[in-house]
């Protein structure tokens, strides 16, 4: 799930630059920061990333910025005409009392505050922000691709690691078979010390304990389940489409049958065994976490 990828682009006076990043999480987090001013952005770009994952914690940051003024600019022509009227009262009323004025120049008018004012930006936010948006297509293939690219990664390894597991269960299948006659013997001495000792005792219920007994220790139902989910978990590498949350539950599966082994193999080997079955485990979870 992990993936970036970033963009540029430029319209019309505005400059903006696309980060798109993500990280693992349980289901898919989206955390946008667009620029609430261009109308339904946010709302177009949220179903757009929706629509193409699944899972992860995802955050899409657009940087805009207006570009500096090239130094054009717009006269004013109604603050024009107000001022040349003022200016043509006040000649009026100096020349009443006396007064001589000097002739203002067309410098010392663009210089009145209204008269000349930078050009405005025309570019309307609807059509800015579809602009924007038709910019984002491969910033998004881009963060797709590099996706790809670790899962195929990805897919290696944990099959790789299938692989271990399989060959670790299939050595505990023949341990637990190697331990059999031990476990006989220890069986019937055990049986022998309560019959030597006990008067009286009741057989139906001698016979229930010994199959509870034989029942613990048997650990084939955890093996063929073990086998059974490593079939799972290869059929998931090899289907089409998000499969993240299938192997989450079948890591549990996996674990849970891997502890039921350790605790019931009664043998240092098949034990040794279980527990290295359960390392390999943790670490194929651990990269479960990356798998959409």
């Amino acid at each position: 799930m992990t993936g970036f990828a970033s963009g540029q682009g430029a319209s019309d006076g505005f400059s903006w630059t696309w980060e798109l990043r993500s990280v693992n999480a349980r289901g898919l987090d989206l955390r946008l920061r667009v620029p609430d001013w261009l109308p339904g952005l946010e709302q177009k770009l949220r179903a757009t990333v929706g629509d193409a994952l699944t899972r992860g914690a995802v955050t899409l940051n657009l940087r805009l910025s207006r570009e500096e003024n090239t130094g054009q600019v717009q006269l004013d022509t109604q603050a024009l005409q107000a001022a040349l009227k003022s200016l043509s009262a006040i000649e009026l009323e100096a020349r009443a009392v006396g007064v001589a004025l000097a002739t203002p120049t067309a410098m010392d008018l663009m210089k009145l505050p209204g008269i000349v004012q930078a050009a405005a930006d025309v570019t309307e936010p609807t059509v800015l922000a579809a602009v924007v948006q038709a910019d984002f297509v491969p910033v998004l293939a881009d963060f797709l691709a590099m996706r790809v690219r670790e899962g195929a990664a990805l897919e290696q390894i944990i099959s790789g690691q299938l692989d271990e597991i399989e060959t670790l269960v299939t050595t505990a299948q023949q341990q637990a078979k190697d331990r059999l006659p031990q476990m006989e013997t220890a069986l019937r001495d055990n049986l022998n010390r309560v019959l030597a000792n006990s008067d009286g005792l009741d057989e139906a219920r001698l016979a229930q304990e010994i199959a509870v007994l034989v029942v613990k220790s048997d650990v084939t139902e955890e093996i063929d389940r073990l086998m059974t989910h490593v079939k799972a978990a290869r059929a998931l590498l090899a289907a089409n489409g998000p499969c993240g949350r299938k192997f989450d539950f079948l890591m549990q599966e996996f674990n849970r049958e891997a502890n039921t082994l350790c605790s019931k193999s009664q043998d240092s080997a098949l034990t040794a065994t279980g527990l290295d079955l359960k390392a390999v485990i943790d670490q194929m979870r651990e990269q479960i976490q990356n798998v959409e």
